[in-house]
């Protein structure tokens, strides 16, 4: 297979200076994005954005950043990795659950931040003695938010009575997400059909056949095919007159009507503050991971006309 990736390079300068010269070395910054989309890329701009507010950044030649994106392919995913490895940069970002994962099983010492993540026990990467990689750092999410998500579909149509998603099978957070979901909606006397989806060129016609099933409301979980094909899923649910409703704010820009959950910026800016640290001291004493800090309920001006819904003052109004 043909290495396929996407190179972001912004100025690259050497990492350090030859022995001798009383120049500092310039620390050198590998960020791993597992999907192309904008909505994640709201995260990486809140992490670059940090490190620049902290002094490191390329304009001042204080940093070296290399982007790379894996397209949502797993072999050029592993063999982004790998290069990082080899290249053996001062720290790792990562960029949602896949990204982060597959880093840390295969890089051991670099100092990883990850962000668009779940927790490390979602993550199912606990080591024998229930800790997290020691190498591990950045910010997380964990699921006790999506009980609000989910509860936005009654408190904004209450006479709903089925609801729809679609997952991929192989994303953890996504799978986890589901289950609480469906507790969450049972409870409140609605239904949740859910079709599980591979990869981004089923997201039409599998949600075409979630459409055809006869759901009130589609609910975007946090999963990587929604994120990088979510145009596909508010176009055809529009086409059907279904609201979209989600656990992810940036989708709510790009056309969900509303949301509960982590901004993406501040994810990514929180994450991108702990590297700056790291990047400052040297050392990672006192740096853990730790979860998000800022969720929001937000609203899409637009949708809420189309559908007839007043948002009241507690949700961020998009227009």
């Amino acid at each position: 297979m043909a290495f396929v990736t996407v190179i972001l390079l912004f100025g690259l300068t050497g990492c350090s200076t030859s022995p001798g010269t009383g120049e500092e070395k310039i620390p050198s910054v590998i960020f791993i994005d597992y999907v192309e989309d904008e909505t994640l890329a709201e995260a990486r701009k809140g992490f670059v954005d940090a490190l620049s507010s902290s002094g490191f950044s390329e304009e001042k030649n204080t940093v070296t950043l290399t982007f790379r994106n894996a397209q949502s392919d797993q072999p050029t995913l592993l063999q982004i990795v790998d290069y990082a490895k080899s290249a053996a940069p001062d720290l790792i970002a990562t960029n949602t659950t896949l990204a982060m994962i597959n880093t840390v099983k295969r890089i051991k010492e670099t100092p990883v931040f990850m962000m668009v993540a779940p927790s490390p026990e979602l993550a199912g990467i606990m080591q024998a003695d229930n800790k997290a990689p020691s190498n591990l750092f950045g910010v997380y999410e964990t699921l006790a938010y999506i009980d609000t998500s989910a509860l936005l579909i009654p408190y904004l149509f209450p006479k709903a009575k089925v609801a729809g998603a679609i997952f991929s099978q192989g994303e953890p957070q996504s799978v986890d997400a589901l289950k609480r979901i469906e507790e969450t909606l049972k409870k409140a006397g609605i239904t949740l059909i859910a079709l599980p989806v591979s990869h981004s060129g089923e997201t039409q016609l599998i949600t075409e056949t979630l459409l055809a099933k006869g759901i009130d409301v589609f609910f975007a979980l946090p999963d990587n095919v929604i994120f990088s094909s979510f145009e596909t899923v508010v176009k055809s649910c529009n086409r059907k007159g279904i609201p979209v409703v989600t656990s992810e704010a940036g989708l709510v820009a790009r056309g969900a009507l509303a949301s509960f959950g982590a901004d993406m910026y501040q994810w990514g800016f929180q994450s991108g503050l702990q590297a700056a640290r790291f990047l400052k001291t040297g050392s990672t004493d006192g740096l853990q991971p730790e979860i998000v800090a800022v969720r929001k309920k937000v609203m899409n001006a637009a949708a809420a006309a189309q559908f007839g819904i007043t948002p009241d003052s507690s949700f961020v109004y998009l227009r």
